[in-house]
């Protein structure tokens, strides 16, 4: 599947999607995810980009708005309710970029993804942790893709 998708999510089970714009998908990986989330029955409901977290820019140092992928509440093996905010990104995102014998344009914008990155999640973590939800990154390894 290309992570390159993207389209709007027709939802089949309606009653457990509690976000209030049609889902839409950026990625291949987001739409598995999204099927997931519609069709596994521990998912009892389930919203995409429906949270906005602000944050501090660390490059440009204003205030602005990050918005996470998925927030989730499923039950777990022990019959509890739990809430998740998911946010889908490629496992190269996940962790800082290896510094190459040659600073190349290439590396100096993963450096800039991965601080960007870092004050998002760091935000989202305090947003869960004020609210008792957990905060997890899934990659393609996650999906099984």
């Amino acid at each position: 599947m290309s992570k390159w998708a993207q389209g709007f999510y027709d939802i089949q089970n309606i009653e457990k999607y509690v976000g209030t714009n049609k889902p839409r998908y950026r990625s291949g990986w987001e739409l598995s995810f999204m099927r997931f989330c519609d069709t596994n029955d521990n998912i009892l409901q389930w919203a995409s980009e429906a949270i906005q977290i602000p944050y501090r820019h660390p490059l440009t140092g204003k205030q602005t708005i990050y918005v996470p992928d998925f927030l989730i509440t499923y039950r777990t093996r022990n019959n509890t309710t739990k809430a998740e905010l998911i946010e889908i990104k490629p496992k190269k995102q996940c962790s800082p970029p290896k510094t190459p014998k040659r600073k190349t344009k290439n590396y100096l914008n993963e450096v800039k993804t991965w601080g960007v990155n870092q004050a998002k999640w760091k935000a989202a973590k305090e947003w869960c942790d004020d609210r008792k939800f957990e905060f997890k990154l899934i990659t393609e390894n996650e999906l099984g893709l």
